[in-house]
This record gives C-alpha cells, structure tokens and sequence, in this order.
C-alpha cells in the first residue's frame, strides 16, 4: 500500500496534458483575438497611441517654430519701416 496505484499516475499525467492542452489553446486564442481586434482598428482608419503622441509632437513643435516665424517677421517688418522712415525723412543738415 505504499505504492500509489497507477490509476493516480495516469490520472495525474491526463490532467497535466489537459492543463497543457488548455494552456496552448488560450494562447491561440488569445493570438486570433489579437489579431481580428488588430484587422478591424485598421480597418477602421485608428492610429495607435504612441503615432498620436509623435504627431502631436510634431504638431506643437511646427507651431512653436511659426511663431518663432511670425515674431522674427515682425521685427523685421519693425526695422524696414524705421529704415524707409530715415531715408525718407527731410534731412535735418539743409
């Protein structure tokens, strides 16, 4: 009796290839489910997450970058007006 009897063996491997079994078949599921949510976001035209964050980045350092622009313009704008003004301004000298 102080043998199991191999009914227990048996038993004992059945259930571990069952577990393993099971194990492999979740992971296939798992990987088709995957896949299938993967076919309709892409047909649904979604970007993920992290081409959202670079787009946003690039959105905010382009408009960083024009206004950086548009104040180097007005400057500019500031200096030819005070330029035209003194060349045609009456001379002071006559």
């Amino acid at each position: 009796m102080a043998d199991r009897p191999r009914f227990f063996d048996d038993l004992a491997g059945a259930a571990g290839g069952a577990f393993s079994a099971l194990t492999g078949l979740r992971e296939e599921l798992h990987a088709v489910v995957r896949a299938r949510i993967d076919e309709v976001l892409s047909s649904l035209d979604l970007v993920r997450r992290d081409e959202l964050d670079v787009a946003r980045e690039l959105a905010t350092r382009a408009r960083m970058a024009q206004e950086d622009a548009n104040d180097r313009l007005a400057r500019i704008e500031e200096r030819l007006a005070d330029l035209e003004k003194a060349v045609t301004a009456p001379s002071s000298h006559s």
